[in-house]
């Protein structure tokens, strides 16, 4: 069988998270396909997937405007943040990315405690929304630098967090192994007629061994005894808002989705939010303004991208449910990742058929982050490199049997 070369290509990543949006990653990788294959016809779908970049992509998608906000950053100091109000839509509906109030990229590298770093602004921008006469609110969960429950979030919206004397406890997800009660009497009077939608990974639980603070807490600067603190208060976070908000314990602790964001997805849902595996609600239902199965079925090849293809990769993150959509198309996928870690072969039960890492050569982190641009183009071309190469193989050894046979 002869190898030909793919003509229609589809870029559908993800962003890689401190470093570059998705629509960023999608540019670099086309640069890098058409250095090698000029004329080929690439087609970009950055994805949107409730982290960073959501707001803007929703907005622009359907014709609607970004607004402008000033809240509480993670680490308690003011910043500039925005929120959505899309347009086609039969409601006035909001888009709060989290991560443009309390994402990762706000916690300054020598302050990253996600013991100490609030959801407050996250709460702030809801508030905002409601100004703006959002009667839907969709929250796009993911890139967050914090671990509070929701803690920062409800208080916000009016609700306060108390220890044994009655006195407000501090921001950040360690004082929650000290609260003794939680009053959402004071929560705004608009949350009640408002529909929110949090847009998550449903693979994130709260509390137990896969709980939101052990899986991600390393990640954003947690210590492992750190670790056990804010898994304590988490735990005692989910015992506290099932008897204020008359929901279950045991869906608060490992309900689908309620470790999104830190914990976010069990703060929100004990106001009553649906809590919603976000490519159902971001790609099928229309927001995105691209219908991605179509582009898969038009492809020949698919090629996708995150910071890191690891363990976790197939557990509801962007490449796997790209390459689970191309895999049904019959369509095969490469994947180009920052780092590749543990377990990474998994991702080929997945559906990606191939993975490519950026980094040529050992550098610190700081320096990926600050070259991301040019790591992922050059890495693209040489990938690409090796495709041809493969397809000049296979057609000369197809060459070589026609001749044989004759």
């Amino acid at each position: 069988m002869v190898m030909s070369i793919p003509q229609r290509i589809l870029v559908a990543p993800s962003g890689f998270k401190e470093s570059l949006d998705a629509v960023e990653v999608a540019a670099a990788i086309a640069a890098g396909i058409r250095r090698v294959i000029p004329g080929v016809q690439v087609t970009t779908v950055p994805m949107a997937d409730g982290g960073e970049g959501t707001a803007a992509a929703l907005s622009s998608a359907t014709g609607g405007r970004l607004v402008r906000h000033r809240v509480t950053g993670p680490v308690g100091s003011p910043v500039d943040s925005h929120f959505a109000m899309l347009g086609k839509v039969d409601r006035p509906t909001a888009v709060v990315e989290m991560a443009a109030a309390a994402g990762l990229r706000l916690v300054p590298a020598g302050l990253r405690d996600p013991g100490l770093t609030t959801t407050r602004g996250v709460g702030e921008l809801i508030l905002a929304a409601l100004d703006q006469g959002a009667e839907r609110i969709i929250v796009g969960c993911g890139d967050s630098g914090t671990s509070d429950g929701g803690a920062g979030a409800l208080r916000a919206l009016g609700a306060r967090v108390l220890d044994s004397g009655g006195n407000d406890l501090p921001e950040g997800g360690a004082a929650l192994a000290h609260a003794a009660a939680v009053d959402l009497s004071g929560l705004d009077s608009r949350l009640a007629s408002t529909r929110i939608d949090l847009a998550l990974n449903p693979y994130n639980v709260l509390c137990g061994p896969q709980g939101v603070a052990r899986v991600f807490g390393p990640q954003k600067g947690a210590s492992p005894e750190q670790v056990e603190v804010l898994s304590a208060g988490l735990d005692r976070w989910a015992q506290l808002l099932a008897g204020a908000a008359g929901q279950p314990e045991s869906y608060l602790r490992t309900g689908p989705g309620t470790g999104a964001s830190g914990g976010l997805g069990a703060g929100l849902a004990a106001l009553g939010a649906n809590l919603v595996p976000r490519f159902g609600l971001l790609l099928d239902s229309g927001l995105a303004g691209v219908d991605l199965d179509a582009h898969i079925s038009r492809a020949d090849l698919v090629v996708t991208a995150e910071g890191a293809i690891d363990f976790q990769t197939p557990r509801g993150k962007v490449p796997a449910e790209v390459a689970r959509r191309a895999q049904a198309a019959g369509v095969p996928v490469l994947a180009l990742a920052g780092s590749i870690g543990k377990d990474s072969g998994d991702v080929h039960a997945a559906g990606i058929d191939a993975i490519a890492g950026i980094i040529p050569i050992p550098m610190d982190l700081d320096t990926a982050v600050a070259n991301g641009a040019t790591l992922l183009r050059e890495a693209t071309e040489r990938t690409f490199r090796v495709l041809l190469l493969g397809s000049a193989i296979s057609s000369r050894l197809g060459d070589s049997r026609l001749g044989n046979a004759a």
